[in-house]
């Protein structure tokens, strides 16, 4: 009894994969590398460049700070010992002063980037969604995937999503 159950069961398993490929070859799939729309996209290099540029002043400020502080730094190292107490004491307040100014500029500087990031991130996802959706409805797509630990290289459509994003065949243009 247990042998015929689980000879049928066996039956079963193995057939399972064969009436699932007809099924598959009928099933149309894309993937879209999204880190590479992030990288590639016209939209995500024009980002890109405008974030550089709103946030090097910043930058150039935060390295000048540092600047200061390793100097200031470097200071009290090499003439701590000879300098009067009151003098290295003075100089080691400004130095804790401008270290921790420095990491609120600097911890501000992150915050700020990471939100403006964010922002055009959602930006250029919503423009490839809309390519996405389109090109999925124009070549007939079943199902684009995105963010799979693993996809075979004939699936992969982000080349033609970027295109589709460089010729401005999104909807939000």
């Amino acid at each position: 009894m247990k042998r015929t159950i689980a000879t049928a069961l066996g039956v079963l398993l193995a057939a399972l994969p064969l009436a699932g490929i007809s099924a598959a070859e009928q099933l149309k799939v894309g993937y879209v590398n999204t880190q590479r729309l992030f990288r590639d996209a016209p939209a995500a290099v024009k980002a890109a460049k405008k974030i550089e540029q709103e946030f090097s002043k910043r930058d150039q400020d935060l390295q000048r700070l540092a600047k200061q502080v390793q100097g200031l730094q470097e200071s009290l190292e090499k003439g701590g010992l000879t300098m009067a107490e009151s003098e290295r004491r003075a100089k080691e307040k400004d130095l804790a002063e401008l270290s921790r100014e420095f990491q609120r500029k600097q911890r501000e500087f992150r915050e700020d980037l990471n939100l403006r990031q964010n922002e055009e991130n959602a930006a250029i996802i919503e423009k490839a969604n809309k390519a996405i959706k389109q090109l999925a409805d124009s070549e007939k797509y079943d199902l684009i995937v995105q963010d799979v630990v693993w996809v075979s290289p004939r699936l992969d459509i982000t080349d033609k999503v970027i295109k589709a994003l460089s010729d401005g065949r999104d909807a939000a243009k």
